[in-house]
């Protein structure tokens, strides 16, 4: 996911949606018309600050990403933060104590994806740590991570796509899948998905929002920032757009 910030220039309701005009300082043209993107996704700050159940997640994270790494949390945490910041293309500075809600949820994100593209083992279940469960879910199908245990994982098709149809064929853009290992995948055959959701509190993407955010399954190669810098380094650039 490519994150930039714009200036509102003019609201206004239309039907039961909502007309925005914006400005975004960044040249966009290219990559739109390069990746086909007919929709993007919009975050609004609402003037909150960081809560404390965010910051006990963002420091749980740090610690284990320290651990793993063996650089001392608090070095971590400004590596982590350089790496958040060119991330979401907003280089100015923030302090993890005094943020807002939306920075510390999208803070959160770029941790959670450093550990499952890692693989780093955590001291609890993502679903625990995670501040943004749909972003989560998404991370877990790219990075074919398990979104219960954190294990390698399968793509499960929660939509079966039905005896007879030529799988080459059928467009099945608009059926939902997960992530998930081979024990939970398993799991989830054997007790039905609506049970399995109901007890684990996930749920499925739609194939073509995964897609439109290149995070159709294929678990993609490593890219410089803090895996450079703690001698992990590899391509650079491109894993989030």
């Amino acid at each position: 996911m490519y994150h930039v910030t714009a200036e509102i220039r003019r609201v206004a309701e239309e039907g039961d949606g909502t007309r925005l005009e914006i400005r975004v300082d960044t040249p966009l043209s290219g990559l739109i018309k390069e990746r086909h993107i007919t929709h993007i996704a919009v975050g609004l700050e609402d003037g909150r600050h960081i809560t404390p159940l965010q910051l006990r997640k963002a420091h749980a994270m740090i610690r284990d990403i320290s651990e793993h790494t063996g650089y001392p949390p608090e070095a971590m945490k400004q590596i982590m933060k350089i790496e958040h910041m060119m991330r979401i293309g907003d280089y100015e500075y923030f302090s993890l104590g005094t943020c807002s809600v939306t920075t510390a949820r999208e803070f959160i994100n770029t941790l959670m994806e450093y550990a499952l593209r890692e693989g780093i083992i955590l001291d609890e279940e993502g679903l625990k740590r995670t501040d943004d469960i749909n972003t989560y879910l998404l991370q877990c199908i790219r990075y074919r991570r398990c979104c219960v245990c954190g294990r390698d994982a399968d793509i499960h098709h929660v939509d079966a796509i039905g005896m007879g149809n030529d799988r080459r064929r059928y467009d099945d853009s608009a059926h939902q899948i997960c992530a998930l290992c081979r024990i939970h995948h398993g799991m989830a055959h054997q007790m039905g998905w609506p049970r399995f959701q109901a007890m684990y509190k996930v749920y499925g993407i739609r194939k073509y929002q995964t897609e439109e955010a290149g995070d159709s399954g294929r678990r993609q190669g490593r890219y410089g920032g803090p895996g450079e810098v703690c001698g992990k380094g590899g391509n650079t650039g491109g894993n989030y757009i």
